[in-house]
């Protein structure tokens, strides 16, 4: 039998191995339950710690924006290269395929769309996420909006008290507004105001000085693709923010809108977890093109 110290330092015995005492592998989550930790574990893969989350949750305010208009035709095919699903509960619920077996991550929040000035949110019901069996739920913080501020950071703190209940991670997710600041100080305070108030995983825009916002959040930093790039364009954004210290991507447009998104969203996935560089992952996206 093993004393002690063998077990401490990890050494074999008997039909198993005593595993080191160690940090769980997403960030900031050492303290809490083994429910949310578990989610976590089905959206950050614990070999890489980073995730590959698609992210069509675009519908709830744009409606049928290009490359949406069919989630059965154009979406549905590119999840099982997705760590992680990201959509709102209406899409959820009629078009995802209950067994694709992917981490949901869900839109919780609901406000007006495109066609008026203010995102006036509020939160949806989180019995949603109960019933949806949910891995994670995004919210949206316009922080810097004279009118919008106090009550999106109100509505993740709300959010941040349910989601610890359940155990549900929660997901800010920082708007920029046309008046906004994109800079690293900019989202670095809209980043560690999502964590501070509770969010688990914060989403958020690659910048210059990256690394400095990653390194002031206490919380996995996952960024958003934007608008639409050129394929290799979009892959170095990838490139710069992982090698910058981000936990992964949240890419919508810039994989569902490309010329071959299926073959986009495995090249995207090299960068985030088999470290490719640009010019490998944009051979790869080439090749599985052709």
């Amino acid at each position: 039998m093993a004393d002690l110290d063998d077990i401490r330092e990890g050494k074999k015995f008997g039909t198993g191995v005593a595993v080191k005492n160690q940090s769980f592998h997403v960030k900031g989550a050492d303290n809490l339950t083994w429910g949310a930790k578990d989610r976590l574990t089905r959206i950050f893969n614990p070999e890489t710690s980073r995730t590959v989350m698609l992210a069509f949750d675009h519908g709830f305010i744009m409606g049928p924006t290009s490359g949406l208009e069919r989630i059965d035709l154009n979406i549905v095919p590119l999840m099982e290269y997705a760590d992680c699903l990201m959509c709102a509960r209406g899409i959820l619920q009629t078009s995802v395929p209950a067994n694709i077996n992917k981490p949901i991550c869900l839109r919780s929040d609901a406000g007006t769309t495109i066609l008026t000035e203010l995102n006036d949110n509020v939160l949806i019901d989180i019995e949603d996420a109960i019933r949806f069996n949910v891995s994670a739920m995004a919210i949206m913080l316009a922080i810097g909006d004279p009118a919008m501020e106090a009550k999106t950071v109100a509505n993740l703190f709300r959010l941040a008290d349910l989601g610890a209940k359940y155990g549900i991670p929660v997901m800010g997710v920082t708007a920029v507004g046309k008046d906004m600041a994109r800079d690293a100080r900019y989202f670095g305070l809209a980043s560690r105001v999502c964590a501070e108030n509770g969010a688990n995983i914060v989403k958020t825009y690659y910048c210059e000085g990256f690394e400095n916002v990653v390194a002031a959040c206490p919380v996995p930093i996952v960024i958003a693709g934007g608008k639409k790039l050129p394929e290799k364009e979009a892959l170095e954004l990838c490139y710069m923010a992982i090698n910058d210290g981000a936990a992964g991507v949240d890419m919508g447009r810039n994989v569902f809108q490309s010329d071959d998104p299926v073959a986009m969203i495995q090249a995207v996935s090299a960068v985030v977890h088999k470290n490719y560089s640009v010019d490998q992952a944009f051979e790869l996206f080439q090749e599985l093109k052709n």
